[in-house]
């Protein structure tokens, strides 16, 4: 393995999001101007600490990016500087989420979230991650007949175990959150309200989903997704408990910030506040509804019988098959999806009753409610008959020739 091996494998991955429909929820094309700024020098130097306090010299144009994607951040969504601090270090969602629970509580302190079948995070609490081991994690759910969260009994739960801190926010809900409420909830307990918006933060700034500022009391994001950016993170918090959190995420969690995919940041934040990136935000909704409807006129079932965001969640359990087996033959088809759990699913994480489906990546390509109907029929007919091979080199042929009129990168 040398050089020009890796170089190919490169190649021959970015041939394979270019030729294939990437519908993974949690995926996106970020912009050659993202791409190019996580390939400089900037990936040389380390900068420990924070603008203006820093542990190593060599610093003064490091802190302007670092300043720039700052305010940049608090500008896509709106928020003055007074009030609301961002921190842009944090390398993932995960350990952003970590830092606000290290930040302002102890290991230990209760915490609630939405339990992880119902579509929560693994940071919000599995007990084999990091989240579920340090804290003492009480979960909501969904209601079991709508599939939709009942914010009565989210404060019911709240009321009877008294948690330091509430968790919203989702990877596999399909429809809007109530930040307003979750917020009332946690001030009757007395505890913060954290928002992970990491799935939805494009659709906040592109105003088809109701925003957590200023509700909550700390809200992280992933910086990909719905955001179109590099794989990271950021935290904004309110102004006075960003001491707690700063803190917890250097020296607390990390070391040398990547200054590189910070950069990226600041590029992917300011792509954001353009108006087309929010009217993109309006279409990759609009896509959504229109796929829910095609599935569900194919007779494929989806859990809420609806979406309002960006993504769609398979039952695979009528059609006799695993969300695995679906996503796999999808997969063979050249359409990406991923298998999920469904709410009080009965089958094993592994091998779960779902499939989440989303159309941010495909919006970015371009793609509008003519390519998604025909698209939607491709993913019913493959769910209703998963062993056709025949049928699904077919497919995949289509897809193939759709992708090439929605060009992403140029191949070498």
């Amino acid at each position: 393995m040398n050089k020009k091996s890796i170089q190919k494998l490169i190649n021959q991955e970015t041939k394979r999001q270019q030729d294939g429909l990437v519908m993974i929820a949690s995926e996106n094309y970020a912009s050659l101007d993202v791409l190019e700024a996580m390939g400089t020098p900037l990936s040389n130097k380390y900068s420990e600490g924070y603008p203006g306090k820093r542990y190593y010299t060599g610093n003064e144009f490091i802190d302007q990016i670092e300043i720039t994607a700052q305010n940049l951040a608090l500008e896509m969504f709106g928020l003055s500087d007074q009030k609301w601090q961002v921190n842009v270090q944090p390398h993932s969602g995960s350990s952003a989420n970590m830092a606000v629970y290290l930040g302002l509580l102890k290991p230990g302190d209760k915490i609630l979230a939405l339990d992880l079948g119902a579509g929560g995070h693994l940071s919000h609490g599995s007990p084999v991650n990091f989240s579920g081991k340090l804290f003492n994690f009480a979960h909501y759910s969904v209601d079991p007949k709508t599939n939709k969260f009942d914010y009565a009994e989210i404060e019911r739960i709240a009321l009877r175990e008294k948690p330091k801190m509430i968790v919203s926010g989702a990877t596999a809900y399909t429809q809007k959150i109530n930040f307003k409420k979750i917020s009332q909830i946690a001030k009757k307990v007395g505890a913060y309200h954290l928002a992970d918006i990491s799935h939805i933060a494009g659709l906040v700034i592109g105003g088809v989903h109701p925003s957590p500022f200023p509700e909550a009391d700390v809200v992280t994001t992933t910086t990909h997704k719905t955001l179109r950016g590099p794989r990271s993170a950021i935290i904004i918090c309110k102004s006075s408990l960003s001491k707690d959190i700063d803190k917890a995420v250097f020296p607390g969690l990390q070391g040398g910030p990547l200054e590189n995919v910070i950069a990226a940041k600041a590029i992917a934040f300011a792509e954001a506040t353009t108006d087309k990136f929010k009217k993109d935000q309006k279409q990759t909704v609009v896509n959504a509804e229109i796929l829910a409807k095609v599935l569900m006129d194919n007779g494929i079932k989806l859990i809420a019988d609806s979406t309002e965001n960006h993504l769609v969640l398979v039952d695979c359990r009528p059609l006799n098959i695993s969300g695995k087996v679906g996503a796999e033959a999808l997969a063979e088809a050249s359409i990406y999806t991923n298998a999920n759990m469904i709410p009080y699913d009965p089958a094993t994480p592994f091998h779960p009753s779902g499939i989440r489906i989303g159309t941010p990546a495909l919006t970015t390509r371009g793609m509008g409610e003519k390519e998604i109907m025909i698209i939607g029929h491709w993913i019913a007919a493959i769910l209703k008959d998963p062993n056709n091979i025949k049928l699904k080199q077919e497919i995949k042929t289509l897809v193939n020739k759709l992708t090439k009129k929605f060009p992403i990168y140029s191949v070498k």
